[in-house]
């Protein structure tokens, strides 16, 4: 896996829960981590199809887009954020994280070429 890309609503739950989720999935070796919804905004139920796209693209392109707006990391999640600058990566696979309303969940694992 080349990068994740979370849902990112920057809630300290949600993202904490989501960072939780990440670390228990890959321990030390995370791949990097991005959330484009500080690019985009919500989109409420279209979200989920943006960030698949995204993730999508940034497979296409080998580079992953910075966290828009990043300011400072909450010091109990311990993950290789992406921030301030695209980050290129290699050909492989990615996932993509949305979490909705309601419990609509969903994890993508995606591959590029």
């Amino acid at each position: 896996i080349s990068h994740v890309n979370a849902h990112g609503t920057s809630t300290i739950l949600n993202d904490l829960a989501a960072a939780s989720a990440i670390s228990a999935l890959f321990g030390s070796a995370a791949p990097p981590v991005t959330a484009v919804k500080g690019s985009t905004g919500h989109m409420i139920g279209g979200s989920g199809a943006v960030e698949a796209i995204t993730t999508l693209l940034s497979l296409q392109h080998r580079i992953v887009p910075p966290i828009a707006g990043h300011r400072t990391a909450d010091r109990r999640i311990d993950l290789d954020l992406v921030v301030r600058d695209p980050r290129p990566i290699g050909a492989g696979m990615a996932i993509s994280n949305s979490f909705g309303f309601g419990g609509a969940n969903a994890c993508l694992v995606l591959g590029g070429q």
